[in-house]
């Protein structure tokens, strides 16, 4: 199994995380979202976003699939808390057309068994101009570079990397859901990755992963991120969490009725200062927690197509 996983993981490249991480939360894009344009640019930002990924990812040797989703974007409620100020939108507020965006591969072995590797894309819609470097920038590039990395693999399971919208509402994650639950598969996994890396300040320094769940099923998913770790020596200071109720992208898929699915987070309860913030830069992230995490969500979707869901 060593001789699968170990030189997969060595392949994860931080100077790609980097130079594409830049590219969508600071330089040339200052936020991705459907209600903001750049001076001079004919689409809003989440749609540059969108191209931007779709040209990299089939880059590699992968066809990404757009997929319509229609969604508003959230209102600012400043009566809130400052990190939780979004708001349903009004029925008149405008309706946009989001996409998800599919880099997918048919297992060879079990076709109809599926690991999704899912991270939101957009950044959040009620704060003008708001970067989302952790939130979730990181998600998106540990994604864009698993694809790369899993080009040239040939997995027993299904594969589908996943880049979808939940700084907008409806989350288009629910459309994945759905979309795997009426064509039979057999979810052994979906690894949400999401804001991994954002901390507190106290923790800065340490190279963090929460792995939060809702489910038995989570859970042990959950337990064998830690086995991973351990057994690879990846360096994460790596940890579990219980979740009331299922939430997020890897809620979508719960809710959906297939509950092996997990959320991948810095910290949980999230206590990141600058989360939901114009302040979640790029400055802000940690290249080396960047990598480690990367490499650990890889050296699990190995494992869950090599082996299937842990029992």
């Amino acid at each position: 199994m060593s001789d699968i996983i170990r030189p997969f993981i060595d392949r994860v490249s931080t100077e790609n995380l980097s130079a594409w991480l830049k590219y969508l939360v600071k330089d040339p894009l200052p936020c991705r979202t459907m209600n903001f344009k750049r001076p001079g640019a004919s689409v809003p930002t989440l749609y540059e976003a969108d191209a931007y990924i779709a040209d990299t990812v089939s880059s590699f040797g992968y066809t990404v699939e757009r997929e319509a989703c229609q969604v508003q974007a959230y209102r600012c409620d400043e009566k809130k808390p400052i990190h939780h100020q979004y708001s349903a939108p009004l029925e008149t507020d405008p309706w946009y057309t989001a996409y998800n965006l599919y880099a997918m591969r048919t297992g060879t072995k079990f076709p109809k068994d599926l690991i999704v590797v899912i991270s939101h894309k957009d950044s959040q819609s009620w704060v003008k101009l708001g970067p989302g470097a952790h939130d979730n920038g990181v998600g998106t590039v540990a994604n864009m570079e698993l694809a790369r990395v899993l080009a040239d693999y040939t997995p027993q399971r299904s594969i589908w990397h996943v880049w979808c919208n939940e700084e907008h509402t409806p989350w288009t994650s629910a459309v994945t859901a759905k979309r795997a639950k009426d064509a039979g598969m057999n979810l052994v996994g979906a690894l949400n990755v999401d804001s991994f890396g954002g901390k507190s300040e106290e923790e800065r320094g340490h190279m963090t992963n929460v792995t939060a769940y809702a489910t038995p099923e989570g859970e042990r998913i959950a337990d064998r991120i830690a086995e991973l770790n351990e057994k690879y020596a990846i360096g994460v200071e790596q940890r579990k969490h219980a979740r009331e109720f299922p939430n997020d992208d890897d809620g979508s898929f719960v809710k959906a009725g297939m509950p092996a699915a997990v959320a991948n987070v810095g910290s949980f309860p999230y206590v990141d200062p600058a989360y939901h913030l114009t302040d979640d830069k790029f400055e802000n992230v940690d290249p080396m927690n960047q990598l480690l995490v990367t490499r650990l969500i890889l050296a699990t979707i190995l494992d869950l197509d090599q082996n299937g869901s842990p029992v």
